[in-house]
């Protein structure tokens, strides 16, 4: 490939698909089951053409995200797509004064042109040894469905069990949204911590993940100390602050011996440091559709690898296999979000098998990290232009 290769054309796909058996919760936030539901649910493309031929694809993100590449669009446009490092500190500077959500799709599809470039997958141009991952099954969020859902202590339980025989050596928990009608809300969030542990054993790394919904730091202190008692390997994101108060977090900390995992909402490397030197933390959490792609997420693993602290990386996904795959201090690859009754809660996109649902981990509970060039997988692009809803072209 050329050095002087040149980005030609960026174009956004949208389609729409119709998801099955997901609803919202009490206000509409939290996807969970909902037997019989039927809605449009929409879905993204990006893909990076090149004057030589090679053009790289990210699947993902949202409609937000897509209006920050459209406004640094036409600044790509005759680039060399090669310049990562380059265009990754040009774009962060541009969208300074936005969540810089953008900065992910366009970055994990400039590594998707590099590793076809050089015909090797991403993970190889990382530095990455790790052929397989360990996954932990990530939960929908509790729901009330009686039969075949999420709707009580023991049924978390018996779903953390059905993940055990899968292979799976960690499960990760997300409770009940925080309805103002459930004035036993919190005393479940307990027992539900509680009853998991006693029916899996100790030989299952348990976490748990309210996603914010905790309204007071005492209500997070009274689960956070169960999870004590329940010897949890994490407690992630608990309380409407939005997990951005460094000053709460390190207070629970000095209270409860579960180590903490926060940065989901604190964008980048600069602030995600701050707040872990801050004491806010102490797994870092970083995701490259959120923090600046695959080279930005990178930053925050050295980073934390520098600390002497694990990162882990949030959601599934191509690029964060790859990007696992290359880090020493990390333990988990987050597979889900799953359900006992749902097989998929994603469109099929993918032509080569690529999954990551429940039943994609081997009989130790791994993911393989796919070995084609860049990320590795190859999209139905039959069945994306036969549900496109939209597409937007710069060039």
């Amino acid at each position: 490939m050329p050095r002087n290769v040149k980005i030609t054309r960026i174009t956004v796909h949208q389609y729409n698909w119709e998801s099955r058996d997901l609803g919202t919760d009490y206000n509409g936030f939290n996807t969970v089951y909902s037997p019989g539901a039927k809605r449009t649910a929409r879905g993204h493309v990006l893909a990076i053409e090149t004057d030589a031929g090679i053009t790289g694809e990210f699947a993902g993100g949202d409609a937000a995200s897509y209006v920050q590449v459209g406004i640094v669009a036409r600044y790509l446009l005759g680039k060399n797509p090669l310049e990562r490092e380059r265009l990754y500190n040009d774009i962060k500077r541009a969208m300074r004064k936005l969540d810089r959500m953008g900065m992910g799709p366009i970055d994990i599809a400039l590594w998707d042109i590099a590793g076809k470039a050089y015909d090797a997958p991403i993970c190889e141009l990382l530095g990455g040894w790790k052929q397989t991952l360990p996954a932990y099954a990530s939960t929908l969020h509790g729901d009330h469905v009686a039969e075949g859902g999420l709707s009580s202590p023991v049924a978390f339980a018996d779903f953390a069990l059905q993940c055990k025989q899968l292979g799976y050596k960690a499960y990760k928990i997300h409770g009940w949204g925080n309805d103002p009608a459930d004035p036993k809300y919190i005393e479940r969030e307990v027992d539900n911590v509680l009853e998991v542990r006693k029916r899996v054993g100790p030989g299952m790394d348990l976490m748990l993940d309210p996603a914010c919904e905790y309204d007071t730091w005492a209500d997070t202190l009274k689960v956070g100390k169960a999870c004590d008692e329940a010897n949890f390997f994490w407690y992630e994101d608990p309380f409407k602050d939005g997990g951005i108060s460094a000053f709460a977090h390190k207070k629970l900390r000095e209270l409860i011996k579960t180590p903490l995992l926060l940065g989901e909402h604190v964008r980048h490397l600069e602030t995600r440091m701050d707040f872990t030197l801050a004491g806010g933390t102490d797994f870092v959490r970083v995701d490259s559709y959120y923090d600046g792609g695959i080279t930005g997420a990178l930053k925050v693993a050295h980073a934390a690898e520098a600390l002497g602290l694990d990162v882990e990386i949030h959601a599934p996904g191509p690029a964060h296999r790859h990007l696992m795959a290359a880090i020493r201090n990390t333990n988990y690859y987050e597979l889900g979000l799953v359900h006992p009754s749902i097989k998929t809660n994603r469109p099929p996109i993918y032509a080569d098998g690529y999954s990551d649902d429940l039943d994609a981990v081997d009989s130790r509970g791994h993911v393989p990290v796919p070995q084609g060039p860049g990320l590795g997988v190859t999209l139905d692009w039959d069945y994306l232009r036969r549900h496109e809803s939209g597409k937007v072209v710069y060039e």
